[in-house]
């Protein structure tokens, strides 16, 4: 994990939208609108109005976020600096590289939450508790 990351690599990213009056289409494509090839999807679904996810940083993997449908606000932090971002198009999404501690908060009711990932599922690669997330900030 590279401790000099910030809240400020963090990046909104407007992906393309091919509009259609019987509904539009956004592609998403690896290395091209999303920064890394693309090896995890999953989402998160039937989150209460106003609750929270997350709350975790990463050491490896790269994460892409995407509100496919509703509205959630993102508390990133770099051990430093907090940065908030609200995702509530599913033309949008947010980059959150690893070394950011990132918390999915105030969902809407009804919120999907897509998910890119740049690794497989590794617990090993989850600092889950802040503490130790600071510790390693500071190294």
């Amino acid at each position: 994990m590279q401790n000099n990351i910030t809240v400020f690599d963090c990046n909104l990213i407007y992906l393309p939208k091919i509009e259609n009056r019987a509904g539009n289409i956004t592609p998403i494509h690896n290395n091209i609108e999303i920064p890394f090839a693309v090896k995890r999807i999953f989402y998160l679904f039937d989150i209460p109005g106003g609750e929270s996810r997350g709350a975790h940083a990463h050491k490896e993997c790269h994460q892409f976020l995407v509100a496919v449908s509703g509205s959630f606000e993102i508390l990133l932090d770099d051990g430093k600096s907090k940065r908030l971002i609200q995702l509530n198009r599913p033309y949008m999404g947010l980059h959150i590289p690893p070394g950011i501690w990132a918390s999915e908060i105030n969902f809407s009711s009804g919120s999907i939450c897509l998910v890119l990932a740049s690794h497989t599922y590794n617990e090993d690669d989850y600092i889950r508790n802040y503490e130790d997330f600071l510790k390693i900030k500071t190294k």
